[in-house]
């Protein structure tokens, strides 16, 4: 057996086109969506990610909004930004980028953004309206990772009703969070959260209709502990150096030799990673429709 590609670039942009339509439409009433990222200091890999998105967003039609302040930036400094940002009708969602400098409170800064204009979807209140609603429609902004996951998975016509969704890993970004949208009754899965101190990791992965490897640990998942068929799905990020080159490179949680075993495969890089990118932005544009019915 050979897996089937859980292609993200062209679902990415399969979703960016219909993004693309929405923003056309609402331009047609006035308003343009506005997407911003504060930067904190010169991080090459950060200012390449924002790069990425604003580029990406512009191409949709958006209007694109970039803060970039130094690395000696004060707690207040940030925060004046993220006020401003709160207070701009023409930002409709904005990011701050982490990790940032470590002189600076980082939950303080995310929790004093407005929750309506969280791109990111991971703002304690919006996360928390989740854990309340499994039955009715959602209307704040959703985790952009674990929304891609699911999306990936739909749009490719894998069916997640009644499947037993095993995640490894417990982070906010999606370990803690994908299960609030998983087990709604739109989506109707069981979810099982490991991370790397779960006794015995192998048992659970073997029982699991789809996993999900988002703790960030290099070839954790391996071939034998999949179940034939399965959907994998590889999220997690390594990043060492080559010692033949010197040059960063990244690894997923994935191990190869599971494309032999596995049904699906959401291949790292080129699987989630461009999908929650679209998702951000349509965290965006979908905040600012919510402006049009308000």
């Amino acid at each position: 057996m050979t897996a089937t590609v859980l292609d993200g670039r062209a679902t990415a942009a399969a979703i960016k086109a219909e993004l693309a339509e929405r923003v056309a439409k609402l331009k047609a009433q006035g308003v343009t969506p506005g997407i911003a990222t504060v930067l904190v200091g010169a991080d090459p890999a950060s200012q390449l990610y924002v790069g990425m998105k604003h580029k990406q967003s512009e191409e949709i039609g958006m209007n694109s909004i970039q803060v970039e302040l130094p690395a000696d930036a004060t707690q207040a400094d940030v925060e004046a930004e993220i006020d401003r940002l709160n207070a701009d009708e023409t930002c409709h969602g904005y990011i701050v980028q982490l990790p940032l400098p470590r002189h600076l409170d980082t939950d303080r800064i995310l929790e004093r953004i407005d929750p309506a204009k969280d791109a990111d979807g991971l703002h304690p209140t919006n996360l928390g309206k989740l854990v309340l609603n499994v039955n009715d429609e959602i209307i704040s902004p959703l985790p952009c990772t674990p929304r891609a996951v699911i999306e990936l998975l739909e749009r490719n016509g894998y069916a997640l009703a009644g499947t037993h969704v095993v995640v490894v890993g417990r982070g906010v970004t999606i370990g803690r969070s994908i299960g609030l949208l998983l087990t709604r009754r739109d989506v109707n899965a069981t979810v099982t959260l490991t991370h790397t101190g779960t006794r015995d990791l192998p048992a659970y992965l073997r029982q699991a209709d789809v996993i999900v490897g988002a703790a960030g640990m290099k070839h954790l998942v391996r071939p034998e502990d999949v179940k034939p068929g399965a959907a994998v799905l590889d999220v997690g990020v390594t990043r060492e150096i080559d010692p033949e080159t010197g040059k960063s490179k990244v690894y997923g949680d994935i191990a190869p030799g599971v494309e032999e075993v596995a049904g699906w495969l959401s291949p790292n890089p080129g699987g989630v990673g461009p999908m929650t990118v679209a998702l951000l932005m349509t965290n965006v544009v979908e905040a600012a429709e919510r402006t049009i019915r308000a």
